[in-house]
């Protein structure tokens, strides 16, 4: 997609603009809740402030405020929807500041807000979901009858303490004025009766008001699909410039979509949850064409009001994101690449490697790596089947350093390496390419029951065949906060290093973060870091959230669910075992360690 954005010539119109609905929301918000607020020179000088709520009903002030507290966000975020919903509000804000005459400045200042919202509309182009317009008037329709309904009921329900016969108009009047709060014909004579009836429809009409303008202004959440076409395009990169980073084969996952440069040399695989546009790893293809790729990037994200971030993207792709998009990087952990020439089970430093796998090898395992062109359909059926069994939980994990697939006809160079015993299937290593004489661990899966070692052995077997396999790197799992942990024990180490790594190693005992990071370490590998790029610190949690969502660690109702076959029988995946049965190389590369010994 070549969508362009033009460049912003008033970026501080949103800001302002946003800030100001929120300082009014949360002002109504204060009068509705905060006892004696009221009475406080506060709201002296905030009745002159444009809100529908200073001007009608105070007893209003809670939806109203809540409403404008969400239409900020979706100012602040250039939402076209956000910026009409404003334009609608400050007229009538106006009219009926002017019909009730309390504050002349009231109008004044709406209508001076609502002409310069109108001369910089074109600072609001932020996309909504197109399919939340039609919710929200479903959801309007269908919770506004309910509340109409149960609000009736609520009325009716103690007839005795109501005065006179109110009619059914009357009724259904006192209700739909109580839903935005305000009184209505139909009297009491309990005053406590009536301020359960007024503030149960209140909470009614909040209710129904707030999830309307949520589905109305809800980021758009488009369904993340790689086509067959984009599928072919990216092979074509990955087969010219696929040796440039170990995570690149993992953008042919297929619940991703993909972004290419004009040129075509280039695209960026991404997937936007919970309005964040989640790139993993470096750009595919030609350096020279990564800056074009990121621009259509971060027009696409712009366009759509998603918060741009990328996880697990290696030292030069942060340094040229950084460089282009403005972003800022941050060090997360570090690969652990074995270079296949170097590595030897000689010497003391590989003494527990070397220990552990010719024990396991003892006790009757047999190893086998091949490639997958080579496994027939039934051996892949049994790989799968097993896999599946040994699985820790139901769902499949895995995005940033995941496939979600085994034996597909599209990948036949991947690597799959199967321990055997007593003619059964024991555990199971996957690979995928990494370029031309490179993999990259992708799954790591073994029986609960087999013995330890195993996953030692299986690794020890898979670097010993690749010689002949015109395999030269390897790259393993990922440590989370290896450098810390590598610093933080080393002589003259500072105090807060110390400290540092002395959380992480008491964070260990639940997250296994250091554990990890032993085992990397017993084969000697080359560290490379790996980076999260974000746009300001304060998106960092919610990048952090949508990290754990793409992973699956969270589940929403609207999670992405696999439907073809992979490992598992599930699309989508992305689990290793190391530690536990399920251990992935880098699950969300944010807070992968933290749900490891429950998968």
């Amino acid at each position: 997609m070549n969508f362009s954005v033009r460049q912003i010539s008033r970026p501080w119109v949103p800001a302002v603009a946003g800030y100001a609905s929120l300082t009014i929301g949360l002002l109504d918000i204060f009068r509705a809740v905060a006892p004696g607020f009221g009475r406080s020179k506060v709201v002296a000088w905030s009745d002159v402030l444009p809100g529908i709520v200073t001007t009608v009903a105070r007893a209003s002030s809670l939806v109203v405020g809540i409403l404008l507290v969400m239409i900020a966000h979706g100012l602040r975020r250039r939402k076209a929807r956000a910026w009409r919903a404003v334009v609608i509000l400050l007229p009538v804000s106006a009219t009926v500041a002017f019909i009730h005459l309390r504050h002349p400045a009231t109008a004044v200042i709406s209508l001076v807000i609502l002409a310069a919202l109108l001369v910089n509309r074109r600072e609001f182009y932020a996309l909504s979901d197109p399919r939340s317009r039609w919710r929200a008037l479903w959801n309007l329709l269908a919770l506004g009858t309910f509340s109409l309904g149960l609000g009736y009921l609520i009325v009716s329900l103690r007839p005795r303490v109501i005065v006179g016969d109110p009619g059914v108009l009357d009724r259904l009047e006192e209700v739909a004025l109580g839903l935005v709060g305000i009184e209505g014909p139909v009297t009491f004579t309990m005053e406590r009766v009536g301020d359960l009836v007024y503030f149960s429809l209140l909470a009614l009409g909040t209710v129904t008001a707030v999830t309307t303008v949520y589905l109305l202004l809800r980021p758009e959440r488009p369904a993340a699909r790689l086509t067959d076409e984009d599928e072919r395009r990216l092979r074509l990169l990955l087969d010219r410039h696929g040796e440039r980073d170990s995570l690149g084969y993992f953008a042919l996952r297929r619940d991703k979509s993909v972004l290419f440069s004009p040129s075509g040399k280039a695209a960026i695989a991404y997937r936007v949850v919970s309005g964040v546009m989640l790139a993993s790893g470096d750009p595919i293809g030609d350096i020279e064409a990564w800056p074009a790729a990121i621009k259509v990037f971060m027009a696409e994200a712009r366009r759509h009001a998603w918060v741009p971030a990328v996880i697990g993207c290696g030292e030069t792709g942060g340094e040229v994101w950084t460089r282009e998009a403005g972003l800022s990087a941050l060090e997360i952990g570090d690969e652990a690449v074995v270079e296949v020439a170097d590595f030897t089970l000689e010497g003391r430093a590989m003494r527990n490697v070397r220990q552990m796998a010719n024990r396991t090898e003892r006790a009757g395992y047999t190893c086998l790596v091949r490639r997958v062109a080579d496994l027939p359909e039934e051996e892949k059926e049994r790989i799968r089947s097993a896999s599946a069994t040994w699985r820790g939980a139901e769902t499949e994990r895995g995005f940033s350093m995941a496939l979600g697939r085994f034996g597909d006809p599209a990948d036949p160079d991947c690597v799959v390496v199967t321990a055997h015993r007593q003619g059964q299937i024991r555990a199971v290593l996957h690979y995928v390419p990494w370029g031309p004489h490179g993999i990259s661990l992708d799954l790591m899966r073994r029986d609960r029951d087999a013995d330890p070692g195993l996953n030692e052995l299986l690794i020890v077997k898979t670097l010993q065949a690749a010689p002949g396999m015109g395999i030269t790197q390897v790259s393993l799992n990922f440590a989370m906060f290896r450098a810390a942990l590598a610093r933080g024990e080393r002589l003259g180490a500072g105090p807060v290093l110390r400290a540092w790594r002395g959380l992480l190693v008491f964070l260990s005992h639940w997250f296994q973060i250091e554990s990890l990071y032993r085992f990397n370490a017993k084969f000697r590998p080359i560290w490379e870091p790996r980076f999260v790029v974000y746009p300001t610190a304060r998106d960092l949690p919610r990048i952090g959230v949508s990290a754990l969502q793409a992973e699956a660690f969270i589940k929403t109702p609207e999670a992405w669910r696999p439907q073809d076959s992979s490992v598992g029988r599930k699309r989508g995946t992305r689990v290793t075992g190391l530690l536990s049965n399920t251990h992935p190389k880098s699950v969300e590369l944010s807070l992968e360690c933290a749900m490891w010994r429950r998968l």
